[in-house]
């Protein structure tokens, strides 16, 4: 009896081990790292990691592999938007906000998730979301419970009373305040202890004024250099990073001085600033798509006329920052903001990366192995290489001579797992 319940176990064991690996042929696979083709390719997967990249030969699987022929199709790592607002719908800016509840907005979060992750990013940061409804959906994916990207999630985004960050829509008879506002040293080191204590994994920070909100100065610093290295000193404490929102020029440079790791959106760059990023490090996050939405079908969407505005002289001038940057050699990420525009579209920078001074393969590693690197996360994924988690998209097309082919994914795999196939 012992020996055929043994047996029996054994059997279960084996045969629970089939449904375990996935064989993927395709034309080529891109390795992030050095730009290297690997043509034609064989990636075999165990369980939700990658035991093999090779150049297709006669390599031995067992009989219960499942084997997927890509005829046509390049290979990457799955993709990382390190600036995301998933609980946001495009269709819905200035006063229509106001209409919206955290639970309207955490259901539109379930929506964009999947979007995002049938887009190919099978990573994102997503910086900003009152009621914590960022975290809630970060759980339920983990969980299983619904389709979408790994989340870094941060919460409620901290920022100055009427400032940006802040809601300034309505009189001081109906006055609110955002859930992240907070003033002085000693009140953001309180905001950061908040976020963590209810699940963030990262922070996000207003250090000047923004383009969407009422009643700021885009270039305006917000923050105080104090305040800004009281937050991210105690975010640092934590091990979390921080991004900070920075249109202008001073904002910037005392957001890169207090040791942040990212700022976001980056429009109005000097030298200085530019040869201080160099020197810590820091990452830049630069959206440089949705300006053809704010202004093509923001009015539309609800944005006011003091944000369009805004945007006309902001969109050029991030631009050529942006073509700055690069050729200076700082380090960089893919942010898109998506949530200002529909999600689900993220990959359309990429093509707007490249014609504003990036080589496609900068475009890719931005996406890649270098947001990996920024979440800390580049030993598990980011590029591919045996050992790590397999998060593996399929487009159609080499990527590294035409760039637009990013727009449309044929193959999502997420942690070993087909989330989408449409090749079908």
């Amino acid at each position: 009896m012992l020996k055929r319940s043994l047996l029996s176990l054994s059997l279960m064991m084996s045969f629970s081990s089939f449904a375990q690996t996935l064989v993927l042929n395709a034309d080529a696979a891109i390795d992030v790292k050095t730009g290297t083709v690997i043509k034609p390719v064989t990636i075999v997967i165990e369980d939700n990691r990658i035991t093999t990249v090779s150049k297709t030969t006669k390599i031995a699987l067992p009989p219960h592999a499942k084997v997927i022929d890509l005829p046509g199709q390049t290979l990457l790592p799955g993709l990382f938007d390190m600036h995301v607002h998933l609980t946001a719908d495009a269709n819905v800016h200035g006063y229509k906000r106001l209409a919206r509840t955290t639970q309207r907005d955490t259901i539109t979060g379930v929506m964009n998730a999947k979007r995002s992750l049938e887009a190919g990013f099978t990573s994102v940061r997503n910086l900003g979301a009152e009621g914590y409804a960022d975290i809630a959906l970060r759980d339920a994916i983990n969980d299983g419970d619904v389709p979408g990207p790994r989340i870094t999630a941060s919460g409620p985004s901290l920022g100055i009373t009427g400032g940006h960050c802040d809601n300034n829509m309505l009189t001081h008879e109906h006055s609110i305040v955002a859930e992240g506002v907070a003033d002085g040293p000693w009140a953001v080191r309180a905001k950061v202890r908040e976020n963590i204590k209810f699940g963030a994994d990262a922070i996000k920070y207003c250090a000047t004024g923004g383009v969407l909100s009422k009643g700021t100065k885009v270039g305006a610093q917000q923050y105080t250099l104090d305040e800004m290295q009281a937050l991210v000193d105690e975010a640092h404490l934590r091990g979390l990073t921080v991004a900070a929102h920075a249109h202008g020029t001073e904002g910037i440079k005392s957001a890169i001085k207090a040791g942040v790791d990212s700022v976001e959106h980056v429009s109005f760059l000097d030298d200085e600033a530019i040869s201080l990023a160099k020197q810590k490090g820091t990452y830049f996050s630069m959206d440089i798509y949705n300006t053809e939405y704010i202004l093509g079908e923001g009015e539309k969407a609800g944005i006011l006329q003091e944000s369009l505005d805004k945007e006309r002289i902001v969109g050029g001038t991030q631009r050529e920052s942006f073509r700055r940057a690069v050729k200076a050699g700082v380090n960089m990420v893919f942010g898109s903001d998506a949530g200002v525009y529909p999600h689900g579209d993220n990959g359309k920078q990429f093509s707007r990366m490249v014609k504003f001074g990036m080589t496609e393969l900068q475009a890719l590693q931005a996406a890649t192995i270098n947001s990996a690197t920024l979440l800390k996360q580049a030993d598990k994924l980011g590029s591919l290489e045996e050992g790590k988690l397999a998060d593996i998209i399929a487009v159609k097309g080499n990527p590294l001579s035409d760039i637009s082919v990013m727009e449309q994914v044929s193959l999502v795999i997420k942690n070993g797992k087909v989330e989408v196939n449409n090749l079908k």
